[in-house]
Parts: C-alpha cells; structure tokens; sequence
C-alpha cells in the first residue's frame, strides 16, 4: 500500500498570508489537524498544525498570520512511499499528517486517521477487492486471493517472475494490503 492509495486528494492547503483565524475556520469545518501551506506557485514551504494556531493565538491575538507560526520545513513524501514508512515518520516525529508532493507541489495529504481506516477494512473486503483487480487484469478469473491480516496470498498453478511482480504491485496498491505475495504450485 503505498501513499497514493489512501492519500486525501485534492488537498486544501493555506498560503503563509492567511489569517490564523481563516486557518482555524479551515480546519474545524473539515476535521483537518493540519494544512500544507504552499506559496503562490502551489509549492509546499510548511504545514501549519492544530500546536502551531494554538500557540500563535496567544503571540498577538491581531494580525498574526500563518507564516508567524507554521513549521518550516513540512517533512514531505512521495505518492510512492510505502505505508510503513508514513507510518514510521508519524510515530517517530509525532507528526499527524504528512504532505504528498509531485516535485514540490502539493498533490495530497496522508493523515493518521487514513492509515487506520485502511488497516481497519475487514479481510473478505480486501480479499474481494483484491480479486476484482487481478481479474480485471487478467481477463478472468486466474488466480485466486486470501487475505489474512493484511498479508495478500495469491495462489497461481504457474507464473513467472514478471507476472508475480505485476500481481504483487496490484495487490499492493489495495488499501489494506499491508504486503502480498504469490504461492505457485503447491509452494507455501
């Protein structure tokens, strides 16, 4: 499962002249914890958080802007990043949300509440979705699909390692998928 499945697109993001109190009307009427705040060219340069309007409102209770109190540099990943590794970066830096860019510009944002909705899918639905895609891919239904955990078997009588890296891909790229892999044969 990798950044681009489960990412919140397209994202609302601030520019460092809003107003903290346009920042905080942002995010309670959406639910959000923090936004990305880019420049007039739509590339990141910070993130402000729920910490950061909460410290400012006592800075100057007038005038204060998101640029006075937003963190800068935003820690930012690719749509390729992988979900453990999101994941790791939120625990590890305490951070609640992570930016998504293309280059520098801002195309989505990955939350901690994203990471566990898609942990929480239930296994019949993740197997089913997971058989969908395959068969699509393949034009019926050739492999089969177990999913345990969040662990993807794929079961194939024959295959080579081409075909095993594109259905593993596949799988992968199903939210709740935590890792997938092939059985050919009578291999376990």
């Amino acid at each position: 499962m990798r950044a681009r499945d489960i990412m919140t697109s397209p994202v609302i993001t601030v520019t460092p002249v809003v107003p903290l109190k346009g920042a905080a009307a942002l995010m309670v009427s959406h639910g959000f914890t923090a936004l990305p705040v880019v420049d007039d060219d739509k590339q990141l340069v910070g993130i402000v958080t729920e910490a950061d309007l909460v410290r400012g409102k006592y800075l100057d209770e007038t005038g204060t802007v998101v640029a006075d109190v937003m963190t800068t540099p935003a820690v930012a990943m690719d749509a390729a990043a992988p979900a453990e590794m999101l994941a790791r970066v939120m625990i590890d830096d305490r951070r609640r949300c992570v930016p998504i860019v293309d280059g520098s510009a801002v195309i989505g944002v990955v939350t901690r509440r994203d990471l566990v909705r898609a942990l929480a899918r239930a296994d019949t639905t993740v197997t089913a979705e997971v058989q969908r895609v395959l068969d699509v891919y393949g034009g019926g239904r050739k492999w089969t699909v177990t999913v345990h955990d969040g662990e993807a078997v794929i079961g194939a009588a024959t295959t080579d390692e081409e075909t095993e890296r594109v259905l593993v891909a596949l799988a992968d790229a199903v939210p709740g998928v935590l890792r997938a892999r092939v059985l050919t044969g009578g291999q376990r």
